[in-house]
């Protein structure tokens, strides 16, 4: 309570000019992770959204400058589609937006004509290109971590994942990171947030997140991705790289389940999976609840299953989560009872 109070003192009179402000326009704004959004689409927009290229990137703004001045602002050369504002927990803007125009000749308009603005005296801003990064770097990861375990925590946690690749550090060869690559630089910035925030488990601390350096993803391209096994034949080892596209089989994290719910005398998991989103790209988001009696209490969460999975229905992919999930929870509670249980979930 003396957090908030504390934060609400923070620039008033701003605050109470923005409530004004979206009172009289009857304008909304929605804050979701740190960001605040204006439109996406606006109100009275008509067909489907402008491409990513028509978004410029807004930087060295006064902390204490609101959307009541940046809007009108950047709608005067050109329509905007949708206007995003980092924001602090504080409620002061983290100095930098993002502007989406309904096209291009807008957003090239919008660069000419603030890029160097004097915003206030002695405050010029930079307006340029967004660039639309996709892909992350997890690095600091543990050697022990498999990528169909990432991928599952990381589905538990975020939003919009298209693909893992996980490498050996060049830096620390008792290490791993991982390249993450997301649908729209949206869903990465997103994730960035949310990872940074301490959001992934993955029994080690001191795992970073940062955008993918173009040097570092170079490096990485010129070595193949980790092999999933390998195998001796005439004195020599042969790596065998792992398919793109190989599922996480539902029977074989299932017998896992089954097994520690034997072990402790509990009986078989009842699962519960519900579509509950779309997204235009193929991708559904999922709830799933799993419930084992005698446990006393049931997991749920949600998960965006990809619509590329091959020999493995959606339905099949939300249940593998969710049995990965309760495995993770059992294995909190049960560790000291099961120390077998890390091996065996590394082992799906």
């Amino acid at each position: 309570l003396l957090l908030q109070s504390w934060s609400n003192g923070i620039n008033e009179a701003g605050k109470m000019a923005l409530l004004a402000w979206e009172k009289e326009t009857g304008i909304k704004l929605v804050q979701i992770n740190g960001q605040r959004h204006y439109g996406g689409p606006p109100p009275g927009w008509e067909g489907g959204p402008p491409p990513p290229s028509t978004e410029v990137y807004i930087a060295r703004l006064p902390q204490d400058i609101y959307e009541n001045t940046l809007i009108p602002l950047f709608q005067s050369v050109g329509t905007l589609y949708e206007f995003r504002l980092m924001m602090t927990f504080s409620g002061l803007n983290r100095g930098f937006a993002y502007a989406r125009y309904a096209s291009l000749q807008d957003a090239q308009r919008a660069i000419a004509t603030f890029h160097r603005f004097p915003l206030r005296r002695g405050c010029a801003l930079v307006v340029c290109w967004s660039t639309q990064k996709h892909e992350l770097v997890l690095s600091g990861l543990p050697a022990s971590v498999g990528r169909q375990e990432l991928e599952a925590r990381l589905c538990m946690v975020t939003e919009g994942i298209c693909s893992v690749t996980l490498h050996t550090s060049p830096c620390h060869r008792q290490a791993k990171l991982a390249v993450l690559k997301y649908s729209s630089h949206k869903a990465a910035a997103l994730a960035k947030k949310v990872l940074m925030e301490g959001n992934l488990r993955l029994r080690k601390e001191g795992v970073r997140v940062d955008w993918l350096d173009p040097q570092l993803k170079k490096k990485l391209q010129l070595c193949e991705e980790e092999p999933s096994s390998s195998c001796v034949q005439e004195g020599k080892s042969l790596a065998v790289p792992r398919p793109a596209a190989m599922p996480l089989l539902l029977q074989n994290v299932l017998e896992c389940l089954n097994a520690v719910c034997w072990k402790h005398h509990l009986r078989t998991p009842l699962f519960i999976t519900k579509c509950v989103q779309v997204n235009p790209n193929g991708w559904q988001k999922f709830w799933y609840q799993v419930v084992i009696p005698g446990y006393h209490v049931p997991v749920s969460g949600f998960t965006w299953v990809s619509p590329d999975r091959q020999g493995q229905s959606k339905q099949e992919k939300a249940k593998v989560v969710a049995a990965l999930h309760f495995l993770r929870v059992l294995g909190e509670s049960l560790h000291s009872q099961l120390p077998a249980f890390p091996k065996l979930l590394s082992l799906l």
